[in-house]
């Protein structure tokens, strides 16, 4: 999948296609040569004010995301920045993926992930390929492939792929 393919699937989640479209854009100032930087530091305050402050979404251009991730309703949506993402996957609202610790690592989450609504995922965990997160699931174990979690605690069943 690529940016094209991405803004085809996002055609009728508006919210989510012009947070992708900012997030890419200012993903591509933050990892250029200290020339590119310097033009686009207006761009990267934009992004900012308008991403965090106005559509509520609190994602770094910095954060590593794959292709294909859509955010549904996005507001409360919170993301470290060292956080890694895989592609294809889809983020609800309400929901935070951060550290336990300053001093440890933020999740890794796989390709072709569904994460419901009001999902807390912390701590130096991977979540595998795959895997469906339900709703107000607080997520603080790594996570096989092909999995389906739910709950508080959580509660992993393998999934049935046909």
């Amino acid at each position: 999948m690529n940016f094209i393919d991405e803004v085809k699937y996002l055609r009728n989640n508006k919210k989510g296609l012009i947070f992708i479209f900012l997030f890419r854009f200012s993903h591509f100032i933050a990892k250029s040569n200290i020339i590119i930087k310097i033009i686009g530091f207006p761009y990267r305050v934009f992004y900012m004010v308008f991403v965090q402050w106005i559509l509520g979404i609190d994602i770094p251009d910095s954060t590593t995301i794959g292709y294909g991730f859509s955010v549904w309703h996005g507001q409360a949506l919170i993301i470290h920045p060292d956080c890694k993402i895989g592609q294809n996957v889809e983020v609800r609202h309400s929901t935070t993926i951060g550290q336990k610790n300053p001093d440890e690592l933020p999740p890794v989450i796989g390709n072709n992930v569904s994460i419901g609504a009001h999902c807390v995922i912390i701590g130096n965990i991977t979540v595998g390929n795959n895997c469906i997160i339900g709703a107000v699931t607080f997520v603080n174990k790594s996570v096989p492939d092909n999995s389906i979690v739910y709950g508080n605690p959580m509660i992993v069943n393998p999934r049935v792929l046909n």
